[in-house]
Formats: structure tokens, C-alpha cells, sequence
């Protein structure tokens, strides 16, 4: 069997980390993506395993060797998807990305073969629900998180797959069957 490379993408609490988590404890062949960053490790966080820590210069250089899918700064802090490790990884198993819309498409303009994935919702009602009851955002992030909604929902049409979580063991099979090529929209 071919390995896939997949990007998983959708709102703040729609259950994307979920869903790849559970994938990854559930299947031996399939790995979820280490990121590299340039932001000190928090406490608890090892490096090749939550990220690749690496410093400003050490990032600098891979980026100029042109050794990242995708990358964005945020906060004075850089952050990518290691081409190396990704192509390392696929050699012997399917690899997934927890990724925002901007960086999945990016994945996928210098990566073409890889399969982009949206969670969606079944409502907003629902989705702001989820993220009030996670209870670990403010009334202002959860509505800083909503307000990015619409853009990337915008963006479903170049997604090869759109799954709405509903029913999060059904969503879970759904990406599951996705990864395996036998997926019927």
C-alpha cells in the first residue's frame, strides 16, 4: 500500500486533534507530522516529539535549503513542516498534518499528491458551543476564533474531502477511510 501524506484542516474546535490523535493511537502505519519552531520548549515538551526546537538560525538555513513544506511566523516565533522529515517519514508510513487552511494549501502547491481534508461543523451554534464548553478560552478568543470561520470554510471547494463531525467515531472512520482510498462522498 502507497503511503499518504494527508492535511487535516477546520475551525478551533471542531475536532480535528481529536480525530488525528485517535488515528494515530488506532493505526501502527500512520504518524501525525513533528513541526520545527524557533519558540523555547514549554514545560514537559521534548524535542522530536511535541516539535523539532530548533534556533532562529538553524531555521534560517533549512528554510533557505528549501527544507519546509510550509511555514509562517507568529509572534516572532517561526514555525514549518519539515519536507525532510515528511518525505523520511512516508518511505514507511502514511503521514498526517494538523495544519490551518493557509498551510494546507501550501502543503499542497509543493507537495501535489498530498490529500487535504476539512472538518467542518454541523452548524455554528454547535461549534461555538464546543469551543464555550472546552472552557479554556476567553468570551473574546472564542469569538477571535469564530470570526476566522467564515474564511475557512470559504476555502472547502479546494479540499478533496470535506467531513463534518457530527457524530465524532463516524468522522474519525469517515478520515480513517479517507486515508485508506475507500472514502464515498
Amino acid at each position: 500500500m502507497k503511503h499518504v501524506l494527508m492535511a487535516v484542516s477546520g475551525p478551533s474546535g471542531v475536532g480535528k486533534g481529536t480525530i488525528v490523535k485517535t488515528l494515530v493511537k488506532r493505526r501502527a502505519d500512520v504518524v501525525e507530522s513533528v513541526s520545527c519552531t524557533t519558540r523555547a520548549p514549554r514545560q514537559g515538551e521534548t524535542h522530536g516529539k511535541e516539535y523539532f526546537f530548533l534556533t532562529k538560525d538553524e531555521f534560517l538555513t533549512r528554510l533557505s535549503q528549501d527544507d519546509f513544506l510550509e511555514y509562517d511566523e507568529h509572534f516572532g516565533n517561526y514555525y514549518g513542516t519539515p519536507k525532510s522529515f515528511v518525505e523520511e517519514t512516508l518511505k514507511e508510513k502514511s503521514v498526517i498534518l494538523e495544519i490551518d487552511v493557509v498551510g494546507a494549501l501550501r502543503v499542497k502547491e509543493k507537495f501535489p499528491e498530498t490529500v487535504l481534508v476539512m472538518i467542518v461543523p454541523p452548524s455554528v451554534e454547535e461549534l461555538k458551543s464546543r469551543l464555550q464548553g472546552r472552557g479554556s478560552e476567553t468570551a473574546e478568543e472564542i469569538e477571535n476564533r469564530l470570526s476566522r470561520l467564515s474564511y475557512e470554510l470559504s476555502q472547502q471547494d479546494k479540499y478533496d474531502y470535506v467531513i463534518v463531525n457530527d457524530d465524532l467515531e463516524k468522522a474519525i472512520q469517515d478520515v480513517e477511510s479517507v486515508l485508506d482510498g475507500t472514502y464515498r462522498k
